[in-house]
């Protein structure tokens, strides 16, 4: 469940890989989690969303926040569902810090195996940040957007989302 200790992310300008399938929606073990049928620490519930402790944790406190739908990516979640998260994260957040004393943390999200997304079932980890050598480690190769490209690709996208 937890991700490798050490991660790299890539922006991919202009080409981005070719699309991937999914799989359907396959009998997860968070869909074990939420049945029941599988243990595990709980720390919220509500209609729409279910946090627990992770059993491979990267640092004290390291959660886990998933939606009681059961989508693979976040793309494919319901707006009602991905506003219940919103409205839990910070909430997590701050019990997380208060008690673990970590006043850093990482939220962390993957949609796809190029995004070393494991579980395929959405997901959250939030991952306290204690020290720099505990918790997510990642290097961020970043490259420069061309401000061309960036006019043309912010146009595309608010276009796509009706904005």
């Amino acid at each position: 469940m937890a991700p490798a200790a050490y991660c790299k992310a890539h922006i991919v300008w202009p080409a981005a890989p070719e699309p991937y399938k999914l799989r359907p929606m396959a009998d997860t073990i968070f869909s074990k989690i939420l049945r029941g049928d599988i243990s595990c620490h709980k720390v919220y519930e509500d209609d729409l969303v279910f946090a627990f402790l992770d059993i491979g944790p990267l640092s004290f406190g390291h959660t886990l926040v998933i939606p009681k739908e059961e989508v693979a990516t976040l793309d494919l979640l319901s707006d009602e569902t991905a506003a219940a998260i919103g409205r839990v994260l910070p909430r997590l957040c701050r019990a997380i810090k208060t008690v673990t004393g970590a006043e850093q943390f990482n939220i962390l999200q993957n949609n796809g195996p190029m995004a070393h997304q494991a579980v395929f079932h959405v997901h959250f980890h939030i991952i306290p940040k204690p020290s720099v050598d505990t918790g997510l480690v990642m290097d961020w190769d970043s490259t420069k957007l061309d401000p061309e490209e960036g006019a043309r690709l912010a146009a595309a996208l608010s276009k796509e989302i009706g904005g």
